[in-house]
């Protein structure tokens, strides 16, 4: 038997995505959001609160980074959660945090957090207080801690957090439990 929970935003994992912008004056904000995922090969999308200097950034510079919270880096990830950069404009430095300009778009790549995903804006919709944000990826750049010996991202050493929108927990991922487009072959 299962238990009906109504509209709630429960989805697992759930990705921790820290978005970096650019404001007017080059000032640097980062913010984590908690709904946003990929939605095409190529194309992210993100829901924000219109109030958010993040919002704000997106809006002026058609672009943003977004980059994939992990274990390491939680306390900075929670802290861009809960600090708006209209109160502490200076939120990336407070958190110990270093940013290095992208190559892709006008944003900053936040160098702590292991992948980054470069995006130029292509639509931004408003639905009553939020934002609903598509971009295209032009590039993703990753620390080469996280690379295996193939030299692609090896998730087990990514050390990504996900959400847990009910008990408001972070939690690790990493094991590998199976192979995409193998194991289902067994019921054909």
């Amino acid at each position: 038997m299962k238990k009906n929970f109504g509209a709630k935003p429960y989805i697992y994992p759930q990705p921790v995505l820290i978005v970096a912008t650019y404001g007017e004056n080059g000032t640097t904000d980062a913010m984590n959001v908690a709904y946003g995922g990929i939605v095409n090969s190529n194309r992210l999308q993100i829901n924000i609160g219109v109030r958010h200097k993040t919002s704000d950034n997106i809006k002026i510079k058609k672009a943003f980074t977004v980059g994939v919270a992990d274990e390491k880096n939680l306390v900075a990830a929670d802290y861009f959660g809960i600090v708006s950069g209209h109160d502490v404009p200076d939120k990336i430095e407070k958190a110990g945090m270093h940013v290095t300009k992208s190559k892709f778009v006008d944003a900053p790549v936040i160098d702590e957090f292991p992948i980054t995903l470069e995006c130029k804006v292509e639509e931004i919709n408003q639905y009553g207080e939020t934002l609903r944000v598509v971009a295209e990826i032009v590039n993703v750049c990753a620390d080469e801690s996280v690379l295996g010996s193939d030299g692609e991202i090896d998730p087990a050493k990514v050390g990504a957090i996900s959400y847990d929108p009910v008990h408001y927990g972070y939690f690790k991922l990493g094991e590998k439990v199976g192979t995409a487009f193998a194991d289902g072959k067994k019921l054909k």
